[in-house]
């Protein structure tokens, strides 16, 4: 009896891009996110995660600012750019954005690639002032299937509610891209990881997902950001980062997505999935 060798994979490059937008300076943070995607890709990455509102950043002063700076999605002014550079280099990118539908603002990213437009998510768990300006997300957690891997997104506070997670996972998916514009959290020990990073790690490595999550830096209108991007692998354990906490700076790591689907059964006996206890948790809106 012979034994079919397993093919081998071809690693996937993931890069998070860590960067510091300009509040309403949204021709600049374009061009800046543009410039950094070519640099990715020239590196060699295949998907590429922007953070948070990456082109107009993030602490508005009024809703009539946000409505200003959204655009629709994909036939907006940063949309049209970032397809046509996943089409000029073959690589998939997934940014955030301030979308305008309508009346209505969501807090969004576009998933584009070498074939143009793929989708939107909307992030669902609203932060601070943003429940002033944006309507809470409306599609769910959607599961994209792409030619290397399955592909879902999340964005900052969505990691703070373990279901978004455990919803990708449940759909097959093997990465999780996360635009964010993290926080400082108060009683932060001087020295340890920050409370994100420890949440991307956990839902990791709990749902046997990769998780890249994109941050930027710097201060806008009296709020610092943390940076700290990072690579987490579907065991946990960081594949890339912590970035600076105040540096703009790409990460990557070489990845194969299909750990992903062998990371959830952790022994002979135990896999994340089967392992859940729906009877006891039914809907759980108590």
């Amino acid at each position: 009896m012979t034994t079919r060798a397993r093919p081998p994979q071809s690693p996937l490059r993931v890069a998070c891009i860590q960067m510091a937008p300009e509040i309403g300076q949204k021709k600049a943070n374009l061009e800046k996110s543009l410039s950094l995607i070519e640099r990715a890709a020239k590196e060699g990455a295949s998907l590429i995660v922007l953070p948070e509102l990456c082109n107009t950043g993030y602490v508005f002063d009024s809703r009539t600012e946000a409505f200003e700076l959204a655009e629709a999605i994909p036939d907006g002014e940063s949309c049209q750019a970032w397809i046509g550079l996943a089409q000029q280099f073959r690589v998939t990118i997934v940014a955030g954005i301030a979308e305008r539908e309508g009346p209505s603002l969501y807090n969004a990213a576009v998933l584009t690639g070498p074939e143009g437009y793929i989708g939107t998510y909307r992030k669902n768990h609203l932060w601070g002032e943003e429940k002033l300006f944006f309507e809470p997300g409306n599609v769910g957690v959607p599961v994209w299937s792409l030619p290397f891997g399955r592909v879902a997104v999340a964005i900052c506070y969505d990691q703070w509610f373990p279901e978004i997670y455990r919803l990708a996972a449940l759909q097959g998916a093997d990465i999780v891209c996360t635009p964010t514009n993290w926080v400082p959290m108060p009683g932060q020990p001087e020295g340890q990881l920050a409370m994100a990073n420890i949440l991307a790690m956990a839902g990791a490595h709990s749902n046997g997902l990769f998780i890249a999550a994109a941050d930027r830096v710097g201060t806008e209108r009296g709020q610092p950001f943390l940076g700290q991007s990072l690579i987490v692998n579907p065991t946990g354990w960081i594949a890339a980062g912590p970035a600076s906490d105040s540096e703009e700076q790409i990460i990557s790591a070489d990845i194969d997505l299909a750990d992903a689907r062998r990371a959830r059964s952790l022994n002979t006996f135990n896999d994340l999935m089967r392992d859940r206890r729906g009877d006891l948790y039914g809907d759980m809106r108590l």
